[in-house]
């Protein structure tokens, strides 16, 4: 109808609008990014060497393999450490847990979703941190130094286990909504079939996670991209030291924590800021693989139950 196709055309402009922005967006950063790539090749991927040097441009190199690396530590330790409560906390919402006390755990989790990151990098770097070395990281390397990521003494708090801890306590409510989410379209029919077949309330959850398995999987690679950016909360607490990490108790860097730390003095160097700009692009690559595998799981899931 023709009121129809009028309402179709007066949204076109800001779906075109979206489009637009990102487009310029990724533009932007390939446009930035030439420079370095100029300049050193896939050797800004490759190497681990970060050396300024002012006015002389032809001696500055721009490694970005140690923050990346740190990026994908910190990200996977943050995933591992989130998807086992997250997934237990789901689980326990929907199946166990009252009316009441549903909404109530609900909100919480929604609270700590929507609170601003740095507070809890304030948290962990002021408080957190000391008890995590003494109490967790320590005891770690004592019982477990034969193994190479816990083969180092602790000898600050503020380490690549850190910035991982927290960014896991800070993706888990995203990630339980995403876990919610799914188990809420598995139609009761399934449920009611197992209940009726005599199976217990046990395995009838084993029967929904058997179901669930690509909402989980999806869940996980969201929550990947989603940590590979954080940034605040990361800086306060990973150290900030260039350096390959050792093991999970020495300090390093992330992408999103170099940026942060190194944009503000990048003026007085020829290609530290297109570096950088390579560094958002390896997060927008890492994202956007990671963020468009976990939505098709997820839309393909939907479909299928």
């Amino acid at each position: 109808m023709k009121e129809d196709r009028l309402f179709f055309l007066a949204l076109l402009p800001f779906g075109a609008i979206v489009v637009a922005v990102f487009i310029v967006f990724v533009s932007t950063l390939l446009y930035n990014s030439l420079p370095i790539f100029i300049h050193e090749g896939l050797m800004v991927y490759t190497s681990s060497t970060w050396r300024p040097v002012e006015n002389n441009p032809e001696a500055e190199v721009y490694g970005l393999l140690a923050p990346m690396i740190g990026t994908l530590e910190v990200s996977f330790l943050a995933i591992i450490i989130s998807l086992p409560p997250g997934l237990s906390l789901a689980i326990m919402i929907e199946e166990y847990l009252p009316t009441g006390l549903k909404s109530l755990m609900e909100t919480i989790i929604e609270v700590m979703a929507g609170l601003p990151t740095v507070l809890y990098g304030m948290w962990a770097s002021l408080f957190f941190a000391d008890y995590l070395k003494s109490d967790l990281m320590i005891p770690l390397h004592e019982i477990l130094w034969f193994i190479p990521i816990f083969g180092c003494m602790p000898e600050s708090p503020y380490t690549v286990f850190t910035a991982g801890v927290i960014l896991g306590i800070m993706i888990m409510p995203y990630m339980v909504g995403l876990i919610l989410d799914g188990i809420r379209q598995i139609p009761k029919k399934i449920r009611e079939a197992c209940y009726s077949l005599g199976m217990t309330k046990y395995e009838t959850v084993r029967i929904l996670l058997r179901l669930m398995r690509p909402v989980i999987i999806a869940s996980v690679l969201l929550s990947l991209g989603r940590a590979a950016g954080e940034t605040i909360a990361v800086s306060l607490t990973i150290g900030n030291t260039y350096n390959i990490p050792e093991c999970l108790f020495t300090p390093g860097y992330t992408i999103s924590s170099l940026i942060a730390d190194q944009f503000g003095n990048s003026g007085f160097y020829v290609y530290m800021a297109s570096a950088l700009y390579a560094g958002g692009l390896f997060l927008l690559l890492l994202g956007v693989i990671t963020s468009s595998t976990g939505l098709y799981l997820m839309r393909r899931w939907k479909t299928s139950v």
